[in-house]
């Protein structure tokens, strides 16, 4: 006959009541390594992964409400997309492009970037510069006046381009915009700029002189890359930013334009030159300048002249370098990329061999081949439980996301010199080219040696402070939503 051990039993069934008990209550005390790295795990990944909503990324039907930035800066600008519904262009004076017309327009634009830096401009022409308008639904758009009394205007704002203008009558050929083309006329402090002058010296240097002979007025003349242009006098007038008023303003009154513009009314050029609106508001700006570029299409951001207008955080600084040959550029150095928290192993010569710009006005980030496959690599890794989906004719890493409400999205970072870091906004890593369509929003160059560029997708909800005069540019986090 068995001898039950009733002790024994009741320890246990004691046991195995009061542990499991125990280590519910107080999971620390037991195996503490394990928590601790557990909790150290869980941790490392909400700050190396971005859990998103898809329906964050996608534009709403109706404005969202806009950045705030300073109001203290009195030339404070609202950035608008423009073709969101925050735009204040009317939808009805064009087509609106779809996605993958997007992305070949930014083709369109980068080729004319790097033929520009291979010197095998394919228009043979010394006054082309960077097309304002390839990229033409990735831009961005202000709202200025020019002209004493003031006449408003939408302008595509531009860190590629030097030279601001817009149409002016009397119009030999003008495209269509919305807002009434500028009256010199009708302005008390409107002046041609003479042939001959020190002003118009400037504007042959930069590259923007007509190749017709200057006479009496000077003359301008701009073509891009996509074969749109402007051409007319160039001309001086005040030029109101919100309520700063600038006196004497240098800028291209067009009379015969042509091309891919939408119904903006020209162009604000915030590049290096002489004849930028940089340089040109020097004594009042300090040739400093920030703008915040919105998440979506449905919200808006600013851009912001002499001081940094909006970051909840201190931003962090990189060098800003300069190149002789091409001086209307803002060259960065890059250093390497990060995914999860796991810095690539891209050798730093790979960067330094190609150069990196910063632009506006290009929307995907282009990287050396050598530093885009590593990227691409690390990328699919990180999303391999997602289905992919055929590539586009410019992204080649997409996924199928339409059966998701949420996904997990890698960080991913940006290095650059001196340690700042551009850790890039959950909006800047996937561009939606359709529903089933979601793609890393960054692409491989050519070679290895054409130029990097750090493109608008990235540099969304920043503060992008450009401060020329002390050689140095930040990204501050949390600017605008």
């Amino acid at each position: 006959m068995a001898i039950i051990n009733y002790s024994s039993c009741f320890l246990f069934l004691l046991l195995s009541i009061v542990l499991p008990l125990f280590l519910y209550r107080f999971p620390e005390k037991v195996e503490g390594y394990r928590f601790k790295e557990i909790t150290v795990n869980i941790e490392h990944q909400r700050k190396t992964h971005h859990v998103v909503s898809l329906s964050s990324l996608m534009p709403a039907a109706v404005c969202s409400t806009p950045a705030q930035g300073s109001k203290s800066l009195s030339g404070l600008l609202q950035v608008y997309h423009k073709y969101g519904p925050c735009s204040p262009l009317k939808k009805g004076n064009g087509k609106i492009p779809s996605p993958r017309q997007i992305l070949i327009n930014d083709v369109t634009r980068v080729k004319s970037i790097h033929t520009k830096f291979s010197n095998k401009d394919s228009l043979g022409d010394s006054t082309v510069s960077l097309p304002a308008n390839t990229g033409d639904s990735g831009n961005y758009i202000v709202q200025i006046g020019v002209g004493t009394s003031k006449q408003d205007f939408t302008v595509v704002f531009d860190t590629g381009s030097d030279l601001t203008w817009i149409q002016c009558k009397p119009c030999s050929q003008c495209y269509p915009q919305q807002d009434p083309y500028f009256d010199p006329s009708a302005s008390s402090t409107y002046s041609i700029i003479p042939c001959g002058s020190n002003e118009c010296s400037q504007l042959n240097s930069a590259g923007y002189a007509a190749q017709s002979s200057c006479n009496t007025n000077c003359p301008y003349q701009v073509i891009y890359g996509d074969r749109s242009y402007s051409q007319g006098d160039f001309a001086t007038d005040t030029l109101t930013l919100s309520s700063d008023v600038v006196s004497n303003f240098q800028f291209g009154c067009g009379q015969n334009n042509h091309g891919l513009f939408g119904s903006a009314d020209g162009l604000l050029g915030l590049g290096r030159s002489q004849i930028s609106i940089v340089s040109q508001t020097d004594q009042k700006y300090g040739k400093i300048f920030s703008y915040c570029l919105p998440s979506t299409t449905s919200s808006t951001g600013f851009l912001a002249f002499g001081s940094e207008a909006g970051s909840s955080s201190t931003p962090q600084y990189t060098s800003l370098q300069t190149n002789s040959n091409y001086p209307n550029f803002y060259f960065l150095t890059m250093t390497g990329i990060s995914v999860n928290g796991q810095s690539l192993s891209i050798p730093e010569t790979v960067f330094k061999t190609s150069g990196t710009i910063i632009d506006s006005g290009t929307v995907i980030t282009r990287l050396a081949p050598t530093a885009y496959s590593a990227l691409k690599s690390a990328f699919q890794q990180a999303m391999s439980k997602y289905p992919t989906a055929p590539s586009d004719s410019l992204l080649d890493t997409c996924y199928d996301l339409s059966g998701y409400t949420n996904v997990d999205l890698p960080q991913i970072v940006l290095h650059f010199e001196g340690g700042t870091d551009l850790n890039v906004d959950k909006s800047g890593i996937l561009y939606q080219d359709s529903s089933t369509q979601s793609c890393l929003a960054f692409a491989g160059n050519d070679a290895d040696t054409d130029k990097g560029i750090v493109g608008n997708m990235q540099q969304k909800t920043f503060e992008v402070v450009y401060n020329v005069a002390g050689e140095k540019l930040g990204f501050g986090t949390g600017a605008c939503s």
